[in-house]
């Protein structure tokens, strides 16, 4: 088996962006309404990633891709708080690693950007993804912060950076 490559987003890669997510939310059945599913940014997250404290980084192996995750501002929220975002990986992914290697990297772009906290959103049943969130130091809080459009995601974390 190769080695994993985890790398920053190119405009190559949209397509095959938009497909790894989408594709992945299928499969866990999440509502495709009030999730990530729906976010206009799917299409273009190459360019969604470009501005100032955004990083989105794919995970490639054997030239396609097979996982991503990014950082950005937590949108309408007073503080200096960042957001995981669309952190997803297909199967072949999984319990390898890499989504390890794939949050300490956006955490440390976190950090880098001068974020103090990181925030994330997921759904109930996505227990190895909030295993995951917890082994790095994520805290389950009660409510959501900020506005991420993603209304149908009842599990909220945060992280101090």
């Amino acid at each position: 088996m190769s080695t994993p490559i985890i790398r920053p987003i190119e405009k190559k890669d949209n397509p095959h962006v938009a497909s790894l997510i989408r594709n992945v939310l299928e499969d866990f059945g999440v509502p495709k309404v009030g999730t990530a599913y729906a976010d206009k940014a799917l299409d273009a997250m190459f360019e969604t990633y470009q501005d100032q404290k955004k990083a989105y980084f794919v995970v490639e192996e054997n030239g396609k891709l097979i996982g991503g995750a990014g950082v950005a501002p937590l949108e309408n929220h007073e503080g200096n708080v960042c957001e995981l975002q669309k952190m997803y990986f297909f199967p072949e992914a999984r319990g390898r690693g890499v989504g390890d290697a794939m949050i300490k990297l956006c955490l440390t772009k976190a950090r880098t950007f001068g974020f103090e906290q990181c925030y994330l959103e997921t759904m109930p049943y996505m227990t190895a993804a909030q295993k995951l969130y917890e082994r790095v130091g994520f805290r389950y809080i009660d409510g959501p912060m900020g506005d991420t459009g993603h209304y149908s995601c009842p599990v909220h974390m945060l992280k101090d950076l």
